[in-house]
């Protein structure tokens, strides 16, 4: 037992020292992708300390300090976050595919399958992270969370429209998206389709949400919420996801 308490403890301050070191520096992750986990797969054919590196894919995906489960999803280019105006190019990448397709990554963490509404995929705005790399941070969605979402299905149609209640203390727009996978419908460019987003895409933060729909059909449900820091909304859409993946335990 005095064994197991001192690994906690080490555990604890190691994983205290990095989540100080990742606050004191912003580039943090892109030195550990572009100067670790790359480096590594080209020479080593071994993506550590990153899970996975997709050299041809242009991104890696690294396991978060927080929580057993969660991942980042990295691009191995130079993107500094939401509000790069190459996310939304005519011929931009869609990560959030990247991220989804990761699932299985996370399962393995997970232990088990993970069914597709209790996965969710956050970016969080400007003034909401810790780092200026673009992350898509990969985990389970909360509990009340998702029983909100599924109480109010009938309020997510297939255009942006504000919901009447709050999601973790704050005022989300939702909009629904019917398929299987991400494909070729990008979040990124689904929510420039606001004219307001697009104009200010630093101050938004967005969540994709696995779904199984009332009719039986598979998609996806898309958070949006419009920073105000001066209202104490930094726009941190990672606050929907929940690291101890309580939702699992109830498996």
């Amino acid at each position: 037992m005095a064994f197991a308490r001192l690994l906690a403890a080490v555990g604890l301050v190691t994983c205290t020292m990095a989540s100080r070191a990742l606050a004191a520096d912003p580039d943090a992750l892109w030195h550990i992708v572009h100067d670790q986990c790359a480096p590594a797969m080209v020479s080593k054919h071994s993506p550590a300390p990153c899970d996975a590196v997709d050299l041809a894919g242009g991104f890696a995906v690294l396991k978060d300090l927080h929580g057993a489960t969660q991942l980042l999803l990295i691009p191995t280019d130079r993107i500094t976050g939401i509000e790069a105006p190459q996310i939304v190019a005519p011929r931009a990448k869609n990560y959030w595919q990247d991220a989804w397709g990761a699932r299985q990554i996370f399962q393995i963490r997970a232990m088990g399958p993970v069914p597709r509404e209790d996965l969710a995929l956050a970016i969080n705005s400007k003034y909401g992270r810790s780092q200026n790399q673009l992350h898509i941070h990969i985990d389970c969605v909360r509990a009340d969370v998702r029983q909100t979402l599924n109480a109010n299905e009938r309020q997510i149609g297939p255009s942006w429209s504000a919901f009447n209640f709050d999601l973790a203390g704050h005022r989300y727009r939702a909009r629904r998206l019917q398929s299987a996978d991400l494909g070729s419908n990008d979040p990124f460019k689904l929510l420039a389709e606001d004219p307001q987003a697009r104009a200010d895409m630093g101050r938004e933060t967005l969540v994709v949400i696995g779904a199984s729909f009332r009719d039986g059909k598979p998609g996806f449900v898309l958070l949006s919420d419009h920073a105000d820091p001066l209202w104490g909304d930094v726009g941190h859409g990672e606050d929907l996801l929940d690291p101890m993946c309580k939702l699992l335990a109830k498996r």
